[in-house]
């Protein structure tokens, strides 16, 4: 991690660099790629200001914090920021989660059957189906690129199969009564 250290109105002290420095160090193990951290040091009367910023691996985190000496606003301003780092990097992980589970009612399988020819491989998909009108299963079939749509017909009662003709017009599939 890169580190640069800024004093204000205070004598830069090579004890309080390197004390920064180490602390920050031990945030690395939360972070993937490098990192560059902004460390400013400041006293106003008899405030002790640490602020830090941090920048890379996709956040920018700051954090301030005042206390009564120099090394415990440093102290408390990074226990701020590794719990802000913590929050971000299990936000990511939620999202990242999300995106790899299975769309919401759609689930497939692959099924083994034994013909003349050998093993074939059979692909099973779920699906949920929701009561509709003949029109409004027309308008969702055009939104989606699939090559059929399955609904419960609302005036009926029993299940359609909407699916896309070679002609490009659309053919209904429904059971007699």
């Amino acid at each position: 991690m890169q580190i640069a250290v800024t004093f204000k109105n205070i004598t830069p002290s090579e004890n309080l660099k390197a004390y920064a420095g180490e602390k920050l160090d031990r945030l690395d193990k939360y972070l993937d790629n490098p990192a560059e951290a902004a460390v400013v040091l400041s006293v106003e009367k008899f405030r002790h200001i640490a602020e830090i910023s941090i920048t890379g691996d996709r956040l920018n985190i700051n954090g301030k914090e005042e206390a009564s000496d120099l090394y415990a606003a440093i102290d408390m301003t990074l226990d701020k920021i590794e719990t802000q780092i913590k929050k971000n990097k299990e936000k990511i992980r939620e999202r990242k989660g999300k995106l790899k589970s299975k769309p919401k009612g759609f689930d497939a399988e692959i099924l083994t059957a034994e013909s003349d020819e050998g093993e074939k491989l059979i692909k099973v998909r779920y699906v949920d189906y929701k009561p509709m009108d003949v029109e409004e299963a027309v308008m969702q079939m055009e939104l989606t690129r699939n090559s059929f749509f399955v609904f419960t017909n609302a005036r009926t009662e029993q299940i359609n199969v909407l699916y896309r003709r070679n002609d490009g017009h659309l053919g209904l599939i429904q059971p007699r009564s």
